[in-house]
């Protein structure tokens, strides 16, 4: 820990010194228009950077048996990463970006026992040492096709400067799926608002990526007035939620995703149809099944994986409803008989939410959210789990009494700097990976970050 704190102390002095540079020009508002006439600085090189710490403990819940991958009752576990944000603009709209990242800590119980798993900051590995990765290295090139512009901000893997309202974007690297897919200002980050697995993404989104969350692949997305189409191809992992990333393609997702902004309230809705198809080396769940009986063993996906596809999709939606006060949604799907490849062990997920500002309370750097989700998975994979197989993230070694996993979040993010943020955050989860038998359990956590 002393470590630890260390590193927090330097990296806070350092976003300090970067942030008294940063006041000293001013800047424009996101989205707001220039013209010919406006000057706005383009910058050529762009360090940002930040640190989250996280600690979450759950309560004594009731768990009268547990299996392999269960949560157990009364733990508690941290993480921390720190992240350096590096940009260079190679030529006309070309940017080059890389994110170096030290890690350190484990979820609760090694990531496992939610499918809906309470800390997105939590991978699905985990040191007790700091460890460094890389988990972006991307070049992005933006295409402008309208004369008519906007002001783009600073930020972590953004350049200040402008671009064109119509216009092309084209990513190749590695990076993350969900950086540009299932996007949502309101429930989409996990160092700034919800905690929760499929709070921050839609719950049956089996994205392409490796344990960490990135993949290799490339992306294109065009603006076109209030219309946006998106389509990605990536590498999946080499076998189900591994740490190595087949390279080639060979197992690989594609990701198509058309959105919709619209005036509603004086201000700007947005709607969102996500869709993806992951082509891999899978297993059929009542296959694994009928193995198992036939040789009286407990069930083993791994066993009777061929190259096959996984379907699904995610219909999101976020809706200013004034300044201060938003409401957001997704509902995902996908298929049920299919193990789940990347990202958790949810077949249907729908989740409902609001985030409010704290400019309602003067105190405008502060946010409220609060979130409702209800993951739910098929009846094959329900016998399968009764059966003693394991899933991703859930595994009780039986499931005679299955229902849905219901899952409430709240928190509270106070900003005693511009750039730093404490979030006090509350979980309550209802069958727990789908056990009735198991839960319900409370899950508390305070979440400490800072960026510049």
């Amino acid at each position: 820990m002393a470590g630890m704190a260390g590193m927090l102390m330097r990296c806070i002095a350092l976003m300090t010194a970067s942030l008294l540079a940063l006041h000293a020009s001013p800047s424009r508002a996101i989205g707001s228009t220039v013209t010919d006439t406006d000057t706005v600085t383009e910058e050529r090189f762009v360090i940002h950077g930040q640190v989250t710490y996280t600690e979450q403990q759950d309560d004594g819940f009731q768990a009268p048996y547990a299996g392999a991958n269960s949560l157990s009752r009364d733990i508690g576990r941290e993480t921390v990463d720190g992240t350096l944000f590096l940009g260079v603009r190679l030529w006309q709209g070309a940017e080059f970006w890389i994110n170096p990242e030290v890690d350190q800590g484990f979820g609760l119980d090694n990531t496992l026992g939610m499918a809906g798993f309470p800390s997105a900051e939590a991978y699905k590995v985990g040191k007790n040492q700091p460890y460094l990765r890389l988990p972006r290295a991307f070049v992005r090139q933006v295409v402008d096709t309208s004369e008519e512009r906007e002001a783009v901000p600073g930020a972590a893997n953004q350049f200040a400067g402008s671009h064109g309202l119509d216009r092309w974007v084209f990513t190749i690297g590695k990076f993350g799926v969900t950086d540009i897919f299932d996007a949502n200002q309101f429930a989409h980050d996990a160092r700034n608002d919800f905690l929760n697995w499929a709070a921050v993404d839609g719950g049956a989104f089996d994205y392409a990526a490796d344990a960490w969350g990135f993949t290799v692949g490339a992306a294109a997305e065009r603006y076109l007035g209030s219309w946006t189409l998106r389509a990605g191809i990536f590498d999946l992992s080499t076998i189900p939620n591994s740490a190595h990333l087949d390279p080639g393609l060979h197992e690989f997702q594609f990701v198509d995703e058309i959105e919709k902004r619209y005036p509603l309230f004086g201000e700007t809705g947005h709607l969102r149809l996500t869709v993806f198809d992951s082509r891999g080396r899978m297993g059929l769940l009542d296959q694994a099944i009928a193995l198992a009986h036939a040789t009286d063993t407990i069930p083993n996906v791994a066993a009777v994986r061929a190259y096959r596809s996984r379907l699904g999709g995610v219909v999101g939606l976020e809706q200013p409803i004034t300044d201060a006060v938003a409401v957001f949604a997704r509902v995902s799907k996908a298929a049920g008989n299919v193990e789940a490849y990347e990202f958790t062990d949810i077949d249907r997920s729908v989740e409902l939410g609001s985030s409010i500002a704290g400019s309602l309370w003067q105190r405008p750097n502060d946010s409220v959210g609060v979130a409702v989700i209800d993951n739910g998975i098929s009846a094959e994979r329900e016998a399968y789990l009764n059966l003693g197989g394991l899933g991703i993230l859930v595994g009780d070694g039986k499931l005679p009494h299955p229902g849905p996993e219901e899952i409430f979040e709240t928190y509270y993010s106070v900003a005693p700097w511009s750039w730093a943020h404490v979030t006090l955050d509350y979980q309550w989860a209802k069958n727990p990976a789908y056990n009735k038998d198991r839960g319900p359990v409370s899950i508390v956590a305070v979440r400490v970050h800072a960026q510049f």
